[in-house]
């Protein structure tokens, strides 16, 4: 059996673990199971809903703790139990929302709003529009129609989230970061996951705390911990670990914060950190 290097590798999903064509490789397969089974602590830490990545770190046969929205929800993986969980005051995601709403009259956003309460996810897009749908696709999660502007649903309803998120073109992306960046950037977490989406969630519930949340559950030291990802949402956990991890991948202001940019998703990134940092 090998010797364990690094205690704690924990990872991205989307664009890190899954290649581009929504698989992952035997070769990360072998890797994980091989660290798990020499005495390593490997993890998932997504923005996806815990509804959406139970099913797929229970495929890869993990157990322990998985992490969701962003950092938002952390559970365990066998029973599914809840051990963390934030939110967004309902008062507080209606505005966001209307914000938001304001924005896409000015920018004509083409896409709209994703709300995530309670895991269930409600949208203001139509339900038969194609971005919708392979959203809906990739994260197996049939999302339910507001019906109404989400900001006046959310009120209605007095839902409070786990997360908010504008699905918008590539091209808006950036601006719309930037202005909910200055808007409310002192009060949640304002990031993005992905080159069409811009994200909001609770203040300090990111992947950079659970990063620190879940190596003093197994009573890891930080300098000990390896994380990896490829996104704008991934930069807490890469600036928090002993070693950060962009994929070949990654966006670059992510690049520029890691200790190393790795080969691409698509190259079996994973694989090839477990081998370098897993084991002596």
């Amino acid at each position: 059996m090998r010797r364990i290097d690094k205690k704690l590798i924990v990872s991205d999903f989307d664009g890190t673990l899954l290649t581009g064509n929504q698989i992952i490789p035997d070769s990360v397969r072998s890797a994980i199971n091989e660290y798990v089974a020499c005495g390593g602590i490997f993890a998932v830490c997504t923005g996806r809903m815990l509804r959406s990545i139970l099913p797929r770190v229970r495929e890869l046969g993990l157990k322990g703790l998985v992490v969701a929205y962003q950092g938002t929800v952390i559970a365990e993986i066998e029973s599914g139990k809840i051990i963390k969980k934030g939110a967004i005051e309902y008062s507080s995601a209606s505005e966001v929302c209307a914000y938001i709403e304001e924005q896409r009259g000015f920018e004509k956003l083409a896409y709209g709003i994703n709300a995530y309460s309670e895991e269930i996810l409600y949208t203001d897009i139509p339900k038969d529009n194609e971005h919708l749908k392979l959203y809906e696709r990739i994260t197996g999660v049939e999302a339910e129609s507001a019906g109404i502007d989400m900001s006046e649903f959310i009120s209605k309803n007095k839902l409070c989230c786990q997360k908010i998120a504008c699905l918008v073109p590539p091209e808006l992306r950036e601006s719309l970061y930037l202005n909910l960046l200055g808007k409310f950037g002192s009060k949640f977490d304002v990031t993005c996951s992905a080159q069409v989406l811009v994200e909001v969630s609770p203040l300090n519930d990111n992947k950079g705390e659970a990063l620190k949340f879940i190596a003093s559950h197994y009573g890891v030291s930080m300098d000990s911990t390896v994380a990896v990802g490829d996104n704008l949402n991934d930069l807490p956990m890469i600036k928090q670990a002993g070693v950060g991890v962009a994929v070949g991948n990654a966006v670059q202001e992510l690049k520029d914060a890691a200790d190393i940019v790795t080969v691409s998703n698509n190259d079996g990134a994973v694989a090839k950190i477990i081998e370098k940092y897993g084991f002596r």
